[in-house]
């Protein structure tokens, strides 16, 4: 794995590397301006920060490679907090490889994915959970998994991490106060605060709660539609994702293998499949299909069962399984979720329920910030339970309430990256995108 450093200037394609109106490219390090400065007819290095300056990036003989901006940014201003600037060329293929090169010939290498946010962090431009919110706003596949991010990039769970902190801290001077004093000395008995700790953590174990409800906006779910041959699964499959992507034939079998497709179900990502009646069959392929739609229901999030209601079939028991009835339009109504691909009554309902089961429970813990990092979760936890094993273990003496109180103080500072290791930090910003 790459090593992330700051001692060497770094450049990275910001935008897609494809043909387009606007390309950026970008560039950060120390003295990064005066090797670029050369290569650039604008007066670059006299312009103020956070200015655009106009002007034809040119090779060493002087032959025009593009007209351009390029914005500065002082030391302290960027994103990075290192001097930088940002070129806006034309979105030409060739055009972005000459750019890049003459930014290699200058002394610019090119970045690793996410160094520019590594550099961001390294230089308490931000912190951790603040670093890691870029990645989750740029991956988002919804609004809403965008707008928890932001919220998360503006510094709310630093914030949360603060306050538990300082509380935390006022604790444990109040007991060193006591293990300054010998056995004979103490001024009086000092008793654990249970009603400033199990606040804390609380509020700690709230917002690790958020994870699961995050994640399945942010990455959606597996929800595989099922059922017997014939049933109108396929149909389903196709009112859902509003294209006619599944064959549909009353010809018993027709679907032998799965489809797939990327779907968004009121507001949430979900990975959709069409499988495979399920059926006893001695055909070799079909029973291959079944075999995957088995394997695929064992891994779904949420399994849609469809019934056709002339088939007597029953759902599977199984706490995933969401029974729908197909061929509304025929039978008519009884009350139980159904709907008709033909007239695409009930489809309304058919999707509620789908979002209702897919969210049901992830939504109690209201008024916290959201998580989206199974790190930040971990580290959440971490700290309650430091925070509850300082509590349980007053019978064994001050000194081990503290070193408990520590270890909460040392999780917290594992969440805002404070205290985290090189290796765990190669590991998260490796995951970024170029550019970032």
């Amino acid at each position: 794995m790459a090593h992330y450093t700051t001692d060497e200037p770094v450049y990275a394609l910001a935008t897609p590397f494809s043909p387009s109106a606007l390309a950026v490219l970008r560039a950060s390090g120390d003295g990064v301006t005066k090797l670029f400065a050369p290569f650039f007819t604008g007066r670059l290095l006299s312009a103020p920060s956070s200015s655009a300056v106009h002007g034809f990036i040119v090779d060493g003989t002087g032959e025009r490679i593009d007209e351009v901006m390029v914005i500065r940014y002082g030391k302290g201003h960027g994103y990075t907090s290192e001097e930088a600037f940002e070129i806006m060329c034309h979105g030409s293929l060739p055009v972005i490889r000459r750019i890049s090169r003459l930014l290699e010939e200058c002394g610019i290498r090119e970045a690793l994915p996410g160094e520019f946010t590594y550099r961001a962090f390294m230089h308490g431009r931000m912190d951790l959970t603040e670093a890691e919110a870029v990645e989750e706003i740029v991956s988002s596949k919804t609004e809403r998994g965008a707008s928890d991010a932001l919220f998360r990039l503006t510094g709310s769970i630093h914030s949360e991490a603060e306050k538990a902190k300082d509380s935390i801290l006022d604790i444990l001077a109040s007991l060193e106060v006591q293990l300054d004093y010998g056995e004979d000395e103490i001024p009086e008995e000092w008793e654990f605060p249970s009603e400033r700790v199990d606040p804390i953590c609380s509020r700690l174990l709230s917002i690790a709660a958020t994870y699961s409800s995050s994640r399945l906006w942010s990455d959606g779910a597996l929800v595989v539609i099922a059922g017997r041959t014939n049933a109108g699964k396929s149909s389903l499959f196709n009112v859902l994702l509003k294209q006619n992507r599944a064959i549909v034939s009353p010809v018993e079998g027709t679907t032998r293998d799965y489809i797939e497709a990327d779907a968004v179900i009121a507001g949430i990502p979900v990975h959709l499949f069409d499988t495979a009646g399920l059926r006893d069959t001695e055909e070799s392929i079909e029973a291959e299909g079944i075999r995957r739609t088995e394997d695929l229901m064992e891994k779904a999030d949420l399994i849609v069962y469809v019934i056709d209601p002339s088939s007597g079939d029953v759902p599977p028991d199984d706490s995933r399984v969401l029974a729908v009835y197909s061929r509304l339009d025929l039978t008519g109504s009884d009350g139980s979720l159904a709907f008709s691909s033909v007239t695409g009554e009930g489809m309304d309902q058919v999707i509620d329920a789908i979002a209702k089961r897919l969210t049901d429970g992830l939504d109690a813990c209201t008024g916290v910030p959201r998580i989206d990092s199974e790190r930040q979760r971990d580290a959440l936890i971490a700290a309650s339970d430091a925070l509850k094993d300082a509590e349980q273990s007053m019978q064994f003496g001050y000194d081990v309430v503290a070193m408990y109180l520590q270890s909460a103080l040392s999780s917290l500072a594992d969440l805002t990256g404070e205290t985290t290791g090189e290796d765990v930090l190669d590991r998260l910003f490796s995951s970024f995108c170029l550019g970032k």
